[in-house]
This record gives structure tokens, C-alpha cells and sequence, in this order.
């Protein structure tokens, strides 16, 4: 049990022969949990390929991260697949059930209900993982489910010892956990947080687990166990129905691509906002010296690029299958070079002159998990999942061990009102049935003439951001540990603040952003403290030259990472 304490692992792999960007002679692995990138390593070694390791540790995250991820929750499979040379984004997004309406969150007098889209069922969309899971099986795999989620459904059963992280956000959410009763036995003991060293069992999950694995798809979305989860849906007010279940369908999309500085930089598209948001960051910074600047003026820049995509995102995105969102304009090199031009690189711009979605404040995220996988053929997985805000709704339909999201609260509940991470939306992002949710998970690769760099974080709103800086640092040389460790700041339009972690900003340069006219607010993040709101990056590089894999894990959270 010692590999619950290991903060970080960093292993190198020197070969003798020359590989391409698409191939590697080894695999590396770098999870948010020691169990689920051993699980990976596992599969690996039976002669999987990176996306049957995929679905172990997406399965295994669900088991042992219940307060990030979970298989009634959703999320973005990044893949390369060498042999067809394709490179698609799997969208198991959830979906808003068809009941759903623009107002459901809204009282007679049209204000929001507090809390209504965070806890309880009606909080919850349908979820895509186990979508997710048996499609990852049945194009791109070559193991059986019953191989794949195996690791998971041991470790449901025989239970897992729990770490800091679960502890910190079981009290967070010990009001919520209490209401629902099956959720309260299972991740509570005695009504309370559970101690450390407590050994949680999910004989349930082990269960739903088994039945996906014997039955595809059809064991989650049809039969006893869609039965189970309609009944408790409803008795605890939700809206779901058999047909939201049977409905449901993953949709592979093709991912954002662009280049910045002579790299390529894939990651995910609508209905993730991220790939947007980067790609006009990036095409901003490309209209300046970025590399000649001093760490002042790259900090401003950085905050002026990130406060005009930040707002475009909340004027335009949405889920391009329900509404008609203007990708073409936004990625416009024109557009992108008019929105630099706005750049005052001796004085901040407020945000309240960029749009007119009124100004407001919101809360701080803490959500998700990401991995990411290289193997030996050069297959390649960078994959962000999520149940939203810690916990999800904090409800358990009996007899499934399904922790339902609330990935409800994605929408714009109201336009120009925040949600939990102080995101605000518009007509774009309303909530309509059967439409997915906008996202901030960003999964991303990165291929520059050094390699290649697989990568991604949870974090709520600030994904985006730290994406953004990791990749800046991936070609500026940086190596896997300095990468996931560097301290990270963001900016997100609206609330209008510079947020940062502690010693990311010197005392001169925070000195000078405020001089011009920055706002600032630091948040202090101590490291082990669990993901927190300044990620959990999971990072794998290639590096062409010395011909070496490395990867690392977030030294803020308890994953681990390795190279087989």
C-alpha cells in the first residue's frame, strides 16, 4: 500500500533505435491514482493496446475518485490511433434528459433555485462513460471488456483505502452526502467523514461493472440496472426516463487543431470549449514577441488573451448539435488578429468593455481527472472525465453504486448568471432537452520537431488556463516534472480577477500588473491537499532527440505516473 503515498514518479527509458512521432518503443502511463495507472500498466502487459488501458483507468477512477469521476458522470477520449493514423475526440458528454427545459432551475419570479443544479437528481444529465467504455472496447481495442474492467471491478469489491483528497471533499460535501441515504452508506461511515485508512467497498458498482462488461452498453443503458437507475432518479425528483438511457449515443467528433511557433496542438472540440478558447490564445500570442518578453509583460499578455477568449466562450459555445455556433469566424486568422490588436500591452483592458453579458462573481472549481497514455506501438489517449462539482449530486440510485453527476449546472442556468465555477453563458449554453452541456476539459497533444507531448488536468473553469501554460512550458523545453509542478494563474472574462496560486507571481511583477489595472486575487492551494483549484495535471512526453519517454503526475494530488 505504499504507492498511496508516492506524490510523484518520474521514470526514463533510453532506447537504441530511432523512433517517428508516431511510434515509441516503450509506454508511459500518468494517472490521478496509483490504482488506476497500475491498472493501465496491467493491461498493458497482457497485451493491450493505449486504449484498452484507457478503459481501465477510466474504470478504476471511477471506482477509487468518486469525488472527481465515475461512470455516471462523462467525459473526452483524445485518441491516435496508429495504424489508421487517425486522431478523433469520443464526446460522452452527458445529455440534458428530454424532459429538461430552459427554466428548469428557475423560480416563478425567474431567479435561480440555490443548489438545485448541483445536488439532488434533477442536477444530473445522462451519463456517456459507460458509452465511452464499450465503444473505446469495440473499435479500438483488443481485449474483451471482461479483461479491461476487471482491475475495477476487484477492486469495487475487495474495497480501496482512501487518501486525503477523498477525505477533503467528503467533508466538503458531508451536508449533500448525508440527504441521500445509499449515497450516505457508501461513502460515509457512521454519517460522518471516514477516517484514514478506511477501506471502501462498492459491491454495488463491482456489480454495474460486471454487467457492462458481460453486456456492452446494453448492461447500463437497458435492463435491471437502467431499471434501478430510472426508479431512484425518480424517487429522488429527478427527470431521467428509458428513453434518455436508451437514447444516449457517443459521437466521435473531429478534435481542434492548430500551430503556434511550428507546433501542432490537437485537443478537444464542441461541445468542449477548450479547443476554441486555446486555439485564439495562441493565435494571439502569435502576434507577439511572447519569447522576448520579460515575465511581467508575458503575464499581462497571457491575462489579456485569456480575458477575449474567455469571453467569446461565453457569448458563442455551446453543443454545435443543438445550436449553431460560428467556428469558422472564431478560428479566423483575421478575427484572431483584430482581437490582439485590442491588446494594450501598458494597461488592462476591464472585462466589462469586451461584452455586454453583465459582470458577476462565482465559485471556485475543484472537479474532474484526467489521464493520459502513450504505448509501445505509439497508440495514444489523453482523456479529461468528469461528475462535475465534488461528489456530483451526491446520489446513489440503490442497488447500482452509479454516483449520479450534476453536470446539470454546465448550462447557463440563466444567462449572464455564474454557475458553480463562475462561469457565465448565454443563449448558446441554455439548457434545452437533450442537449449536452458546454465544457472547459481540455485532453490535448502536442507534437513539436522535440516530440510529443500527451496532456490535460481537471480544474474546473481553469483547465483551459493551465493547459494553456503546460503547453507553453512543453515547448520552452521543460521537463515532465516542471511541467505538472510549475505554479499556474488564470483569468476567465468574468469575475474580472487575475487569480493565481502562491509564489506563481513574484512581488515585482504582481506589483506592475496591478499597476496596470489588473485586479488580483491569490488563493493559496497547499500542495497534497488533494486536485484543489489549481489542477491535476497528468502529462507523457516523448522526446525525439535522446530518444526517451518520461511521464509525471501532478505533485498536488496522489497519482502516479509510469514508463514500462
Amino acid at each position: 500500500m505504499q504507492s498511496y503515498f508516492i506524490r510523484l514518479v518520474i521514470i526514463t527509458v533510453t532506447y537504441l533505435m530511432p523512433l517517428s512521432s508516431t511510434q515509441a518503443a516503450s509506454a508511459g502511463i500518468a494517472s490521478a491514482h496509483p490504482l488506476a495507472t497500475q491498472a493501465g500498466h496491467q493491461i498493458l502487459e497482457k497485451g493491450g493496446n493505449a486504449f484498452d488501458a484507457a478503459i481501465a483507468v477510466t474504470a478504476v477512477l471511477a471506482v477509487v475518485e468518486p469525488y472527481a469521476s465515475g461512470i455516471g458522470g462523462g467525459g473526452f477520449w483524445l485518441l491516435h490511433e496508429v495504424k489508421s493514423g487517425k486522431t478523433v475526440m469520443l464526446d460522452g458528454r452527458e445529455k440534458a434528459p428530454l424532459k429538461a427545459h430552459r427554466d428548469l432551475y428557475l423560480n416563478k419570479s425567474g431567479n435561480i433555485i440555490p443548489g438545485l443544479s448541483i445536488t439532488g437528481s434533477l442536477a444530473s444529465g445522462i451519463p456517456g462513460v459507460p458509452a465511452g467504455l464499450t465503444h473505446l472496447a469495440k473499435h479500438y481495442g483488443n481485449l474483451p471488456l471482461s479483461v479491461t474492467l476487471k482491475p475495477a471491478i476487484d477492486i469495487a469489491r475487495k474495497g480501496f483505502v482512501i487518501d486525503s483528497s477523498y477525505r477533503l471533499y467528503a467533508k466538503l460535501r458531508l451536508r449533500s452526502l448525508r440527504k441521500d441515504p445509499e449515497a450516505a452508506r457508501i461513502f460515509l461511515y457512521k454519517n460522518n467523514v471516514p477516517p484514514v485508512g478506511y477501506l471502501l467497498k462498492q459491491p454495488d458498482l463491482a456489480a454495474t461493472l460486471s454487467s457492462i462488461a458481460t453486456s456492452g452498453r446494453t448492461g447500463f443503458y437497458h435492463g435491471a440496472i437502467a431499471d434501478k437507475l430510472i426508479t431512484g432518479v425518480k424517487k429522488n425528483k429527478g427527470i431521467w426516463s428509458h428513453k434518455d438511457l436508451s437514447d444516449y449515443k457517443l459521437v466521435e467528433r473531429k478534435p481542434v487543431s492548430f500551430t503556434y511557433n511550428g507546433a501542432t496542438i490537437t485537443t478537444a472540440s464542441l461541445p468542449s470549449s477548450g479547443g476554441i478558447v486555446l486555439a485564439q490564445i495562441f493565435g494571439m500570442l502569435s502576434q507577439f514577441p511572447y519569447a522576448k518578453l520579460d515575465t511581467a509583460h508575458k503575464m499581462h499578455l497571457l491575462i489579456e488573451t485569456m480575458r477575449r477568449a474567455y469571453a467569446d466562450r461565453a457569448k458563442y459555445l455551446g453543443d454545435p448539435d443543438q445550436f449553431t455556433v460560428p467556428v469558422s469566424k472564431l478560428l479566423d486568422k483575421t478575427y484572431i488578429k483584430k482581437m490582439a490588436a485590442t491588446i494594450d500591452m501598458k494597461e488592462a483592458t476591464p472585462s466589462v468593455l469586451l461584452s455586454p453579458i453583465p459582470l458577476t462573481s462565482g465559485g471556485n472549481g475543484t472537479d474532474t481527472t484526467h489521464f493520459s497514455i502513450l504505448d509501445k506501438a505509439g497508440n495514444r489517449v489523453a482523456a479529461t472525465l468528469s461528475i462535475n462539482y465534488p461528489f456530483g449530486a451526491c446520489v446513489v440510485p440503490p442497488g447500482t453504486g452509479v454516483l449520479l453527476n450534476d453536470e446539470m449546472d454546465d448550462f447557463s442556468s440563466k444567462p449572464g448568471e455564474p454557475n458553480a465555477y463562475g462561469l457565465v453563458g448565454a443563449e448558446a449554453n441554455a439548457i434545452a432537452p437533450g442537449k449536452r452541456p458546454l465544457s472547459s476539459m481540455s485532453p490535448t497533444f502536442v507534437e513539436s520537431k522535440h516530440g510529443l507531448a500527451i496532456l490535460g488536468t481537471p480544474g474546473g473553469s481553469r483547465i483551459i488556463s493551465m493547459v494553456m501554460l503546460g503547453i507553453l512550458d512543453y515547448l520552452n523545453g521543460d521537463n515532465a516534472k516542471n511541467i505538472v509542478s510549475h505554479r499556474r494563474i488564470h483569468h476567465q472574462y468574468l469575475p474580472d480577477k487575475v487569480i493565481f496560486e502562491d509564489d506563481a507571481l513574484s512581488a515585482k511583477t504582481l506589483k506592475y500588473l496591478k499597476k496596470l489595472g489588473h485586479q488580483v486575487q491569490e488563493k493559496t492551494t497547499p500542495y497534497g491537499g488533494g486536485m484543489g483549484v489549481y489542477g491535476n495535471m497528468q502529462i507523457v512526453i516523448y522526446d525525439k532527440k535522446n530518444k526517451k519517454v518520461t511521464a509525471a503526475s501532478d505533485p498536488r494530488g496522489h497519482g502516479i505516473a509510469i514508463v514500462q
